[in-house]
């Protein structure tokens, strides 16, 4: 099992020392990436309802770092870390211009970067950023990839799409990855589902919290789903990989049908959740050791390399 871990990007612990100690910490403990999140600007006014709590409350602030920026900067700063987008909401930008950004960020990281993907969640930053439609964020995020994968495989490269056309053009250097860096697609929707079988060389989703919960069993069920659709587009059903979110929200909130949180107790109960995990196809897991403090999240970082790790090797 690989494990990654989230990257505070807002409030009190997002400063540079502690982002830099952070994710140096991380290297040394043997994590496999960095899960950085994506929002530019955040309403004062928001009606959106946010999919991973019970009461659909955002828990942020509204302050956020810029997520390509931050990861360049963690790129520097790291040796061996995968970076992942986790996730970019595809129609916030410029899908070439992001594609750029990726693949320079991938060139000077040397083959570092994993793209992890979403179609958004908050009408009104959509709205905010004169993106796409945000009915139509799935159409238009579907193309976005399409643009993505033709600008790092294609030279030169041309594109006539509903949201987005360009003629033929040079969009060089590619990413240094083969074909190019590895595409996972969050979210478990059926369309999210049907974006993996299509587009993705890893399915993304967020579980083992109370507004969604996703257990081993539903996983396992949606994973065999997506297999067959990818094998419906002619892909190969085996290539896709699993790479599973864990975060603290609704932390006092139990998930229904389970008698304690996924993830929580002795280590050895932790290991065992792991192991279920690992059993229905996960190959890396994330967690979330984003505290109030940072001597809090570094500690907690710590207890789970030393504590849970050992006994999943």
């Amino acid at each position: 099992m690989k494990y990654g871990f989230y990257l505070p990007t807002r409030g009190d612990t997002a400063t540079t020392d502690g982002l830099v100690s952070m994710v140096q910490n991380a290297e040394r403990l043997n994590f496999n990436s960095v899960m950085i999140a994506d929002h530019i600007v955040f309403p004062t006014t928001i009606d959106s309802p946010y999919p991973y709590t019970v009461d659909g409350g955002f828990p942020g602030q509204g302050d956020a770092f810029e997520q390509l920026s931050l990861m360049s900067f963690i790129a520097a700063k790291t040796d061996s870390l995968r970076l992942v987008s986790s996730v970019m909401i595809l129609p916030h930008r410029n899908p070439l211009i992001t594609a750029k950004m990726l693949a320079t960020i991938d060139v000077l990281s040397k083959g570092r970067v994993t793209v992890g993907v979403g179609v958004g969640w908050l009408r009104e930053e959509f709205e905010a950023l004169d993106a796409p439609d945000f009915d139509k964020r799935g159409a238009s995020s579907n193309e976005f990839l399409e643009i993505f994968k033709k600008a790092w495989t294609e030279d030169p490269v041309s594109f006539d799409g509903e949201f987005y056309s360009f003629p033929e053009l040079r969009c060089m250097p590619q990413p240094v990855q083969d074909p190019h860096p590895p595409i996972w697609i969050g979210g478990h929707s059926k369309p999210a589902r049907r974006r993996v079988a299509k587009y993705g060389d890893g399915w993304h989703p967020v579980g083992s919290i109370a507004a969604s919960p996703l257990p081993p069993e539903k996983l396992q069920a949606g994973f065999d789903d997506i297999k067959q659709m990818a094998e419906a587009e002619g892909r190969d059903p085996e290539a896709i990989t699993i790479c599973y979110k864990a975060p603290v929200y609704d932390a006092g909130v139990p998930v229904d049908g389970a008698d304690r949180k996924p993830f929580t107790g002795s280590y050895e109960q932790i290991a065992d959740d792991v192991r279920s995990f690992e059993a229905v196809g996960v190959s890396e897991l994330v967690f979330d050791f984003r505290s109030p403090t940072f001597d809090q999240s570094i500690e907690m970082m710590n207890a789970f390399g030393g504590g849970v790790m050992p006994l999943t090797k």
